[in-house]
């Protein structure tokens, strides 16, 4: 049995060591390459005495970027990834959290990455990824790993704004990518297209398949996203047939009347996930893509990535959601409802994950796991922890789980609770809208909305009038020239509040 994430590079550069494994628009590296470098890089950790601790990746997203991941599994470390593109606060935080020795960074980092409040040793990928390797002591490192040591820790937001760090080890990653292959098919011929930035649990999804298989992974230069033709015309030129985006990405290309100049014409598998898809944009891929098998993928960081899809597979109306469907194999779902008993019918409840792919909780902050990580309440007999979501879910008629909001999108508004995911499905129904989020000012109690589109402000007002209740009815409607996203697609709701309490609404 597979105790260790990277047998699976181990098996495959003996089958394929001149496939380009990991590639961007200037570069790309070989099995062989990704190989050699990150056994270069374990030996020098060694050399250096960090065993089981974290070293900081902070480099441009990059081939190397992801060697220097597999690297310092191969020392026997876990990686944590951070990127420029992150505030200079925010990475300060996680520095003081996982308290590095080492920071591996390249050229362009290298100057920020020295400046940094930070007690280690910074080096460049570049001088350490042709250190004469030690076959003996890596073996050592090997045969001494367990599958529940750690691989890295990825930062998520918290809701006091100090960063959560996820802990993930070899068992839940392998139980993780197993069941992810299994149920999008991945193989050999399979050709992603990597949209979500490194430092995020998403490109999971790309990573480590690519290594199962001897697939190969183009990352997508960030830009493209902002011109949906020549992203497509990316994906077209290097013959991309999967992708696994968040539904923002996915709706700015069928939102934007692409299709009308370009296709993506090799896409065969299309997973999307972190948000409802609206059923307007998702009819429009299908539309361009008949052949192609789509996918809905859920779940959270703490449950290693994605644990729950569905394939669609039957037409939806406009005012459908897409379920979220079932759990991968080796994991439960299980809702709950406010008196912690199992939701039944179609009665909502709180998403909670049991099995393998639960991480290890969050680093250095025991308050907080204790907080969501817990004993499962409908077993008294022996210990067995849960994940508690904050997400709300129920099953459909056809017994399908389904999305329903974040318990924290859930107000009370004039006496009614109310979801705003509600108002958002609604809205993106309309033809003139491209994108929509909804937040809630407590303090002088208003819904307002945001959107993306061609419509004006009063005519949105007057058909929100025909489709939701009166008590649902934004108090605020604000056009914008564009939605605010976080790093890894999602409408940035935190932002669009800020500005809407500081008064810069546009």
């Amino acid at each position: 049995m597979q105790n260790h994430v990277l047998d699976y590079l181990d098996n495959i550069v003996r089958i394929k060591p001149d496939k380009i494994a990991f590639a961007d628009d200037k570069e790309a590296l070989t099995f062989k390459a990704v190989y050699d470098q990150s056994r270069s890089i374990g030996t020098f950790l060694h050399k250096k005495g960090i065993c089981r601790k974290p070293v900081v990746v902070f480099m441009n997203k990059h081939p190397k970027e992801i060697t220097a991941f597999f690297g310092v599994i191969k020392g026997g470390d876990f990686y944590v990834p951070i990127d420029e593109e992150m505030p200079r606060s925010r990475i300060e935080l996680i520095l003081q959290n996982v308290k590095p020795e080492l920071i591996i960074c390249d050229e362009k980092t290298k100057e920020q990455a020295e400046s940094l409040e930070f007690a280690g040793e910074v080096v460049l990928y570049d001088d350490i990824c042709d250190t004469e390797i030690d076959e003996a002591a890596l073996k050592e490192i090997y045969d001494k790993t367990i599958d529940t040591d750690p691989i890295y820790i990825v930062f998520t937001s918290g809701s006091t704004g100090v960063p959560k760090g996820v802990v993930a080890c070899h068992r839940s990653v392998i139980d993780y990518i197993e069941q992810l292959c299994e149920v999008l098919e991945f193989n050999e011929d399979t050709v992603f297209g990597n949209q979500t930035p490194l430092y995020f649990d998403a490109c999971l999804k790309e990573l480590y398949p690519t290594l199962k298989f001897g697939a190969t992974t183009y990352l997508i230069p960030k830009e493209l996203f902002m011109f949906p033709v020549k992203l497509v015309e990316f994906l077209n030129e290097h013959q991309i047939n999967t992708v696994c985006w968040v539904v923002s990405a996915l709706v700015m290309i069928s939102a934007f009347g692409t299709f009308r100049t370009i296709v993506p014409k090799y896409l065969r598998t299309v997973a999307f996930g972190s948000e409802v898809f609206p059923i307007k944009q998702f009819k429009r891929w299908k539309e361009a893509l008949p052949e192609a098998k789509f996918t809905n993928l859920y779940g959270p960081t703490e449950g290693t990535g994605m644990c729950c899809y569905y394939k669609v597979e039957r037409e939806f109306e406009d005012k459908e959601a897409i379920p979220i469907g079932r759990p991968f194999k080796n994991t439960e779902i299980i809702l709950l409802n406010e008196k912690n008993e199992r939701a039944t019918g179609e009665e909502p409840g709180e998403i909670c994950i049991r099995g393998t792919s639960l991480t290890l909780g969050y680093y250095n902050n025991f308050t907080k796991t204790n907080e969501v990580f817990v004993q499962n309440p409908l077993n008294t007999a022996y210990p067995e922890l849960i994940y508690r979501t904050g997400d709300l879910g129920r099953y459909n008629e056809y017994g399908e789980l389904v999305f329903v909001s974040r318990k924290d999108y859930q107000i009370k508004h004039m006496g009614h609770r109310i979801e705003l995911g509600e108002i958002e499905v609604n809205v993106n129904m309309l033809p003139d809208i491209k994108m929509a989020g909804c937040i809630y000012d407590e303090i002088k109690g208003r819904i307002v909305l945001y959107y993306v589109g061609e419509m004006e402000e009063k005519s949105l007002a007057e058909l929100l009038k025909e489709k939701l209740p009166r008590y649902m009815i934004p108090n605020r409607i604000i056009r914008l020239e564009q939605m605010p996203l976080t790093a890894n697609g999602k409408i940035d709701r935190v932002t669009l509040k800020k500005n809407y309490q500081t008064g810069k609404e546009k």
